[in-house]
């Protein structure tokens, strides 16, 4: 009864989502995260506080009314905020979640990862029962970065290595953002980590788009990007091809 009781901070959910891993996916978006991204388009989720608390079962009960969408390899994707600020929960619910032979997606961009053999105990339960980890690699570049996101790189860079040493499938993604995470040397040093990298199913090119803003502004926080735009078909060919993904 007392794995039951295990609670988590959720921000919001999602019943029906078609881009937060394969096929249909219930989305659940887990409040909390100490990453400050200049494009960011959920703020409101950094706060660690004014999430619902739910249950591991509670909420996974939930979830699994919507199984009959889950055809064609679809199930339940959890992103954020940052999931792994809250991976003992997150663990229980993909627990819960294979017992039922559940697809389980983990969304995250990694920063909290360490190899303290403390936090290996607990990330490896995660693994167990993680079938896919989605994985922003946002820039290559330390510094750049930690200009981007108010945090390191190094945590990011080593999970990856660690789940590809440990045989875990990933995706990857990469925000495209015109003048910011364009540059060619830091498109190629990510090509260079993908090659290095055994278990990399697909990489992502996100364009970047100004659609949080909004949000930002509601918040009462200055939008970094403001007036920053969009990137050009032709530039997102350019990196597409450089991050050796085809198009189309």
């Amino acid at each position: 009864m007392g794995e039951q009781r295990i609670t988590g901070s959720i921000h919001s959910l999602e019943t029906f989502g078609l881009v937060d891993g394969p096929g249909v996916r219930f989305v659940i978006f887990m409040q909390g995260c100490h990453m400050r991204c200049q494009y960011c388009h959920n703020p409101e989720t950094w706060r660690m506080d004014g999430g619902e608390e739910w249950t591991a079962k509670d909420l996974f009960d939930m979830a699994y009314r919507y199984k009959n969408y889950w055809k064609e390899g679809g199930g339940i994707t959890v992103s954020g905020g940052e999931p792994l600020l809250q991976m003992e929960f997150v663990t229980e619910l993909f627990r819960l979640a294979k017992e039922k032979g559940v697809h389980t997606a983990l969304d995250t961009s990694g920063y909290s990862f360490s190899m303290q053999p403390a936090y290996l105990e607990k990330f490896d339960m995660l693994m167990r029962y993680t079938d896919l980890f989605m994985l922003d690699i946002k820039e290559m570049d330390e510094e750049k970065h930690k200009r981007l996101t108010a945090q390191s790189n190094r945590a990011i860079i080593a999970m990856a290595r660690y789940l590809s040493d440990h045989g875990k499938a990933m995706w990857i993604r990469h925000v495209l953002v015109p003048g910011l995470t364009d540059a060619e040397d830091g498109l190629a040093a990510l090509k260079s980590l993908l090659d290095e990298l055994k278990t990399v199913e697909r990489t992502e090119l996100l364009p970047y788009h100004a659609l949080g803003e909004m949000k930002w502004n509601d918040l009462g926080i200055p939008y970094p990007l403001s007036g920053v735009r969009a990137p050009a078909n032709e530039e997102i060919r350019h990196a597409e091809e450089l991050l050796g993904i085809e198009h189309g």
